[in-house]
């Protein structure tokens, strides 16, 4: 083979895997994209959900906040550093679960109650919401919104 035509052969197949990794990757910039929208229109419908939800967040396994909505009288009580950390011990907390899985079961939700605000945390196979409440939130709105709350984040069925 001459060196031109081993040079052409080089170039030809540097185009070939420039286009397959261009290809690839806006693939996966836009289904990011549309996942990003999905999200944000979940927290939206979830906010519906109940006067008393505080903050809808999507979080994925390493404790970053994907999406997340504020209700809109509502100021935060973490500032952003102490969010970040809480997100993360909740990401961490909910993979440890994942080793239990075949002892116990699988996760349902996890519920935490806290002197301020309540936490309700619901996993789906890649990420967890993460919504806060009211302190006051009754007992009963609580299971309505929980069990809507599954619907959506786990079937994609609206809240």
């Amino acid at each position: 083979m001459s060196t031109k035509n081993f040079l052409y052969q080089n170039i030809f197949m540097e185009l070939i895997c420039k286009l397959i990794c261009n290809r690839f990757i806006m693939t996966t910039l836009e289904s990011s994209q549309q996942e990003i929208q999905k999200h944000k229109a979940n927290c939206r419908n979830l906010l519906t959900l109940s006067p008393k939800i505080r903050y809808v967040g999507v979080i994925n396994k390493f404790g970053r906040t994907l999406v997340g909505q504020l209700r809109k009288d509502v100021k935060p009580l973490f500032k952003p550093d102490e969010a970040r950390n809480e997100f993360f011990m909740e990401a961490t907390r909910n993979q440890l679960r994942k080793n239990f899985e075949s002892s116990i079961g699988k996760t349902d939700y996890t519920f935490t109650e806290n002197e301020k605000v309540n936490i309700l945390t619901l996993s789906n196979e890649i990420n967890f919401y993460y919504i806060t409440f009211d302190k006051d939130t009754g007992i009963q709105e609580l299971g309505k919104v929980i069990e809507s709350a599954k619907k959506l984040v786990r079937h994609g069925q609206p809240a």
